[in-house]
């Protein structure tokens, strides 16, 4: 096993950009006034002519991208989830999304794991505004050495991809001399037959820690890694189904239009079991310490082990 890192995957994803390019000319960034807190400040003091700082301007910045984009770049542009697609996504739909152009957006400090920042920064509904928009490959990494990979996949794909960053520095678990990265395709990470977790992001680890607890008290469930939110691992979804009979998902989001219902959609079309969703109950975040806030919404380890726990008894 290689070495464990304790990362926010923000600086993940600025690290994996600047080694990225020294081999890719093409590859520029751009940044909203943000790139100290979403690390793109990494690839512009290496690259400072193929850094952009488009200012408290998120929609002329996804503008610029398309732009730029069409001009044969491959544009990374990055701000706060909140902002860049919430405040951009008029521009992101219809200057990036309907001419299917080749634009990377990055949305750092997503989730209630921003913490102290509070309800307006907290974006819990990233990943369902992204899914609805045609084209758009969503991806949502879960620790350093799978965002470094996503980064990769996200940029040998030709067409528009947002990417989920997260500011809480967590524990890497995956081993990178093993690990293979492949849109589209979510991991299984521990075999079960009980019942089947279906987790992504910041939370996996989490629910990697549950699960093993869980073991111990003779509950033996499935763990599935779904970095990939957009196009959904239909496959591994539908295998889960069948053989465990239900399914639990787990996401840092809100349970409306996220991981949870696309494994909803999935599984009532081709293999209807019960489906529980974990996550933000259609509700909004409030400021507090990151760990202490994943712990209320029961999205820290210890909860979702009660949670799980509670489902399987039902």
């Amino acid at each position: 096993m290689a070495e464990t890192k304790k990362i926010a995957t923000r600086e993940s994803f600025g690290l994996a950009l600047c080694e990225l390019a020294k081999d890719h000319p093409e590859i520029v960034v751009l940044d909203a006034d943000l790139a100290a807190a979403t690390k793109t400040d990494i690839f512009k003091k290496a690259y400072p002519d193929r850094f952009f700082d488009c200012g408290i301007s998120e929609g002329n910045m996804i503008g610029v991208a398309a732009g730029l984009a069409s001009c044969g770049k491959v544009p990374f542009a990055a701000s706060f989830a909140m902002f860049a697609t919430g405040r951009a996504y008029e521009q992101i739909r219809n200057s990036v999304g309907y001419p299917h152009l080749n634009v990377k957006i990055a949305g750092s400090h997503a989730g209630i794991s921003v913490g102290e920042d509070g309800a307006t920064h907290q974006c819990c509904e990233d990943l369902a505004l992204m899914r609805t928009i045609p084209g758009m490959v969503v991806l949502n990494p879960a620790d350093h050495y799978e965002m470094t990979e996503a980064v990769k996949a996200s940029f040998a794909y030709n067409g528009p991809v947002y990417i989920r960053l997260g500011r809480l520095a967590i524990e890497s678990f995956n081993d990178p001399e093993t690990y293979h990265f492949e849109i589209g395709k979510g991991i299984t990470l521990k075999e079960g037959n009980d019942v089947t977790v279906i987790a992504t992001g910041l939370v996996v680890y989490e629910a990697l820690k549950a699960v093993r607890a869980l073991e111990a008290k003779g509950i033996n469930a499935r763990l599935i890694n779904m970095h990939t939110i957009k196009p959904i691992d239909q496959e591994i979804i539908i295998k889960a189904a069948k053989e465990t009979g239900r399914i639990i998902t787990v996401e840092e989001h809100n349970i409306i239009g996220g991981l949870g219902e696309a494994v909803c959609s999935v599984t009532s079309e081709h293999c209807p079991v019960p489906v529980t969703r974990i996550g933000i109950e259609d509700t909004y975040g409030h400021s507090g310490p990151a760990l202490g806030l994943l712990a209320e919404f029961g999205l820290d380890a210890e909860g979702l082990e009660k949670r799980i726990q509670a489902i399987v008894k039902q």
